[in-house]
């Protein structure tokens, strides 16, 4: 057996424990599938989805892999059980602090680049989980009066029981890749209630023209991906050819570097849509169209063309690695606002801080996400700038529309490279090889926001937007 896959996996170029995630990662569809014609009601639901999380878990990366889900699942729930006041801040701390150490004891991030695998992708799927189910459980002892609206729809009165939570937090092999969830949503979508309930008047819509969408979307994805990725290697940043060229042949090559790498996270997030989509769970509710149709927007990781074509960057969260942006916004950055204030930068950077932390403690991470703080920041000052000119200068608006797009395409693929080659050296050498263009760009941008301040737009629309 071992014998074939190395075979198998030499054949399309990979590791053999890349190729064991792969065929695992796969068969999350067909289990998800599956788990729709699960009989016994709820209770044999919820067996299922924890137990063939655990089967893939261990198919993929083998019985450790279990033991370390094991451990932020256990803190979460049994802080939950005894120390509900608390619960949330204790799970948060506790689930970052065991990640953080699983990666530095596997340095994952090292791994990932040299195109290995670990369990750590997953558990960091899982310790997002894991926390939004502990401080829902949480909201669930507050006013409702006191609480913003996303808390009111996600929070939990009663505590999930343990098969509930298992799972809730391996369900089908979800933790892979994700997309993150909420647990309230879990529950609905297996007792069929809110938006699952079976009736007449609202027949359950059909998954199968979305999933295959979405597999399409994922060949797309992958064979782009593998037909760019020979052509544009990260090795080119440390070789000497690479700091021969000039100026605009560099900065080219680091936008086509950020272009492809994106390819291959496109793939990943499409197969784990179109999991999360013929289960059932990605079910989101109906169009106002007519005839209605269903949308499936709990899935939904990534929007390709978003990405590629933002006209800001204040848009890059809500278009990239989406449900983790939802979670970041829902329990980082909107629980960092004070009451009766509007937020910040200090909210924006701490929020791209916890997200660099989720990632890895590796200086390229933490490097990446600071820049994505200056980035958006320096956007909303152009935003500002465009929205202040009044309809008889379309004409400069739209040039302020181009702007803002030309810097946010130059800075996230500029700041993408810390991204991917991780190191501290590997980062600086490639960011001072276009002289920090796209960390200087951003500072004056916000620099001069302070100096040059514009009328306020005549249109509170164009501000909520931002």
């Amino acid at each position: 057996m071992e014998l074939e896959m190395g075979a198998m996996a030499s054949a399309i170029g990979v590791s053999v424990p890349v190729l064991r995630f792969l065929l695992c990662f796969l068969a999350t569809l067909p289990v998800s599938f599956l788990w729709r014609f699960v009989p016994g009601g709820p209770a044999a639901k919820h067996f299922y989805a924890a137990a063939s999380g655990v089967i893939l878990s261990y198919l993929s990366f083998g019985f450790s892999s279990n033991l370390h889900f094991l451990v932020p699942m256990l803190l979460g729930y049994a802080s939950m059980v005894l120390c509900r006041p608390r619960c949330g801040i204790i799970t948060f701390f506790s689930g970052f602090g065991y990640l953080i150490g699983c990666h530095v004891y596997y340095m994952s991030g090292d791994a990932w680049k040299e195109g290995g695998i670990d369990a750590t992708g997953a558990l960091m799927v899982l310790v997002l989980k894991v926390i939004s189910c502990a401080i829902n459980y949480n909201d669930g002892l507050l006013k409702e009066e006191d609480l913003r609206e996303v808390q009111k729809k996600n929070r939990l009165v009663k505590l999930p029981s343990l098969i509930e939570y298992v799972g809730y937090c391996l369900c089908c092999g979800s933790h892979f890749a994700g997309p993150v969830y909420e647990m309230k949503d879990y529950l609905d979508w297996t007792e069929r209630k809110g938006i699952w309930t079976h009736s007449q008047k609202a027949p359950s819509p059909s998954p199968y023209g979305a999933t295959v969408r979405s597999l399409v979307q994922a060949a797309f994805c992958m064979g782009l991906y593998l037909y760019l990725v020979p052509q544009f290697p990260l090795s080119r940043f440390t070789e000497p050819i690479y700091h021969e060229w000039g100026f605009w042949k560099r900065l080219g090559y680091q936008y086509m570097a950020g272009f492809t790498a994106r390819w291959k996270y496109y793939f990943i997030w499409s197969i784990s849509e179109a999991a999360i989509i013929i289960s059932g769970l990605g079910f989101s509710g109906w169009t106002d169209s007519s005839p209605p149709k269903p949308r499936w927007d709990r899935a939904k990781n990534v929007d390709i063309l978003g990405v590629e074509l933002a006209k800001t960057a204040a848009q890059i969260p809500l278009v990239w690695n989406i449900q983790v942006s939802t979670w970041l916004r829902h329990y980082v950055y909107e629980r960092l606002i004070q009451k009766g204030k509007k937020p910040g930068f200090f909210q924006l950077l701490a929020t791209q801080t916890v997200s660099a932390v989720w990632h890895g403690l590796y200086p390229g991470y933490l490097i990446f996400f600071v820049q994505s703080a200056l980035m958006i920041a320096g956007s909303r000052v152009i935003y500002r700038w465009q929205q202040s000119f009044p309809p008889n200068m379309a004409l400069t608006k739209k040039l302020f529309v181009f702007l803002n797009f030309a810097y946010t395409l130059l800075v996230l693929n500029y700041s993408a490279v810390g991204f991917m080659v991780l190191s501290l050296h590997e980062t600086l050498v490639s960011y001072g090889s276009v002289y920090f263009i796209g960390t200087i760009i951003p500072v004056v941008t916000i620099l001069l926001g302070y100096i040059i301040k514009p009328a306020r737009p005549s249109r509170s629309k164009a501000r909520k937007e931002q």
